[in-house]
């Protein structure tokens, strides 16, 4: 296979080393006032270290706002852009600023956000000087200031887009012209317009309703579009402008998929008019505003790989500039495909770069690539938890100045009890560090709870997560000891001993009488159900074990004590997994206690009202959660640490395993 992906292409005035982006992400890595502080720096910079040519910081604010984003719209943050610029120039890639503005009148907020504080000041003082009265209507006016300013900052876009006159709409466009000046003036190469949110918006024909000459026909509401581009060329003429091109793409079913933005059509015909306006590049991208972030960044199983490439492909073969493809590109070799087929011309690697950031150098040198999950659980689920960004696989991420493999200073044999996630990435580090490593496995395969993790529907694409350890651990001289338990006298040849022997499907803690009850772990590894099947226990493994029993046809019921079912599932995973309950009528009885099980009948209450519930059952599966595996230690004279599930006295989930292991071999 050839390595297009590490050509070099021009785009506008600068030439990009290779075709691998690192496309906008919220990472939440920035300062609390928006500042490119030093955790964002190192994190950028870890990116230019690993090849990527072309970084783009994403959502970048031109006005001060309470946004959690990036900002640049005063002279006093220069200096930070442009050391960041000077970083990420110094490994030979290139910066982009993607500008945003959010999607709610900032001045106005601002005020009323002002006025509440000094309504509270006047409340104070009204208070001080014994005048309960005024004290008391200050108090309230503040009150209601703050309630209407934060009423306003969850303001739908639809709403802001129709409210906003043309007049700020022309002050929105000025700060955005103005931010690409002081992106110029960082040494920053290009900017990114984001041809969603707002602008995306406007071009809508599913979001924009005005009537003015911004509403309407094509031709209107792509004239915002044009006008800050124009803006960014005239204020920022040497920086090279690339455009965001949302789509709204159509799911399988007909329905359509994101709002902001523009249908293939007109896409393609938009395309074009970007270019004669002097855009350099585009980036064909899925369009948003659908209220789930999982339209915009699909979870594992539930759209094909790549699924906008087929409009890209049209762009593509009617504009002479790059077109960028973006979106479930998960694999090297899927991106070399892309280029030979001559359907796009750079590769946006998002969450495969949180999850790897050396695809570039590792594409370079034949090696092997920790590849995405497209899982969201450490990504998608943290920009809209407003938590740092990170990828449950790598345990570096945002903390790449402090956490990185440290080469030992001695070699060492160490040995790994368990080839669960945690074991395979103890064994990894250990073997990255110079030590030699031997994992004992006592089952046939390496991957423990994960290969039971991939049955569920959708979630086969985890298996990814074991495909890496199977090739890279043979690169590292691992010895892996399949169907093997080591004796004490095996163990205590080594110098250091890693446990992870992992956890198993704890007991049911109720009387259990003459009933069929399974374990989820024995459903999912294969085991015979019948008739309606009861699960118990509505977390993640519960959930997941009874829609893959509903989707093989069986009818099936979950008893959860909580007041939700799978609480701790991916918000973009949430959606997919109620339209399949839906669709196949699982029965959901929530806030409910099971008491006894007695002759397949299942005796519960409802803990908020006390009623009595009874469900007759033909298969119960105990979902109710894993507790560790024991492993003595006493006989063992080498040097032993505990890593994974069975290390503590909670079962972890493959984010906290990972970095379980991946932080006890670094101190080996």
């Amino acid at each position: 296979m050839g390595k297009k992906l590490l050509e070099p292409i021009k785009v506008g005035n600068i030439t990009l080393k290779n075709r691998i982006m690192f496309p906008p992400l919220t990472t939440g890595y920035e300062e609390r006032d928006g500042a490119i502080g030093e955790r964002s720096l190192n994190f950028y910079e870890r990116l230019a270290k690993g090849g990527v040519s072309y970084i783009v910081i994403g959502d970048v604010a031109p006005v001060r706002t309470a946004s959690p984003t990036p900002k640049l719209y005063d002279d006093s943050q220069i200096p930070a852009f442009k050391k960041l610029a000077d970083v990420v120039h110094s490994y030979g890639s290139k910066l982009a600023l993607q500008i945003f503005h959010p999607e709610y009148d900032v001045p106005g907020v601002g005020k009323m956000i002002m006025e509440a504080g000094m309504a509270r000041k006047a409340a104070a003082e009204a208070q001080a000087a014994g005048n309960n009265e005024e004290s008391k209507k200050q108090t309230e006016r503040a009150e209601q200031l703050t309630k209407d300013a934060y009423a306003k900052l969850h303001h739908d876009m639809q709403f802001f887009i129709s409210e906003a006159s043309i007049e700020q709409l022309g002050q929105i466009k000025a700060s955005i012209a103005n931010c690409a000046a002081k992106a110029e003036a960082a040494g920053v190469d290009a900017i990114e317009v984001h041809g969603d949110r707002l602008i995306g918006s406007l071009c809508s024909t599913l979001l924009n309703h005005r009537t003015d000459i911004y509403g309407g026909s094509f031709e209107n509401r792509i004239r915002y579009a044009l006008e800050v581009v124009d803006a960014i060329k005239k204020a920022a003429p040497s920086l090279v402008i690339e455009y965001k091109l949302p789509i709204i793409t159509k799911n399988t079913d007909g329905s359509l998929r994101g709002k902001g933005g523009v249908e293939e059509e007109e896409a393609v015909a938009f395309a074009k008019l970007l270019e004669e306006a002097g855009v350099d590049m585009l980036q064909v991208a899925q369009a948003n505003h659908t209220g789930n972030m999982g339209d915009t960044i699909p979870p594992m199983g539930d759209v094909p790989y790549n699924w906008t490439l087929p409009v890209a492909k049209r762009i593509k073969e009617i504009v002479k500039i790059p077109v960028a493809t973006v979106g479930r590109v998960i694999t090297v070799e899927a991106g070399e495909q892309i280029l030979a087929n001559g359907e796009a011309d750079i590769i946006g690697y998002g969450r495969s770069l949180l999850a790897d950031p050396d695809i570039a150098i590792k594409a370079e040198r034949g090696e092997c690539i920790r590849e995405c999950l497209n899982c969201n659980k450490g990504c998608v689920d943290a920009i809209q938890k407003r938590r740092y960004i990170s990828c449950v696989l790598n345990a570096e991420n945002g903390d790449e100045a402090s956490i990185f493999i440290k080469p030992s200073d001695k070699v060492k044999t160490v040995a790994v009890v368990g080839a669960g996630i945690a074991g395979l990435e103890a064994a990894r580090v250990a073997a990255k560090r110079g030590h030699k490593v031997t994992i004992f496995e006592k089952e046939n395969k390496i991957g423990g709870q994960i290969n039971l993790a991939a049955v569920p529907p959708r979630k086969s694409e985890i298996l990814r997560s074991i495909d890496y350890y199977k090739k890279i651990l043979p690169e590292l001289h691992v010895e892996i000891k399949l169907n093997t338990e080591a004796p004490s006298s095996e163990l205590n040849k080594f110098d250091h001993v890693m446990i992870a022997v992992g956890a198993h499907n704890m007991d049911l803690p109720m009387l259990v009488e003459n009933s069929n009850v399974v374990s989820a772990w024995d459903v999912l590894n294969g085991a015979e159900v019948s008739g309606l099947c009861v699960v118990l226990g509505g977390g993640l493994v519960g959930s997941e074990t009874a829609e893959y029993l509903a989707e093989k046809g069986y009818k099936t019921a979950i008893v959860e004590m909580m007041d939700k079912v799978a609480a701790g599932e991916s918000t973009t995973v949430m959606p997919l997994l109620i339209k399949s309950f839906e669709k196949h009528q699982v029965a959901q009885y929530i806030n409910t206690k099971v008491k006894e099980i007695k002759d397949n009948v299942v005796y519960a209450v409802h803990t908020k009202d006390g009623s009595e519930i009874t469900i007759h059952a033909d298969t119960i599966i105990n979902a109710l959660g894993s507790k560790k595996n024991e492993f003595s230690a006493e006989s063992i004279t080498s040097k032993v640490s505990f890593v994974g599930d069975c290390s503590g006295d909670r079962t972890a989930d493959i984010a906290a395993a990972i970095r379980s292991g991946y932080h006890a071999a670094n101190e080996v």
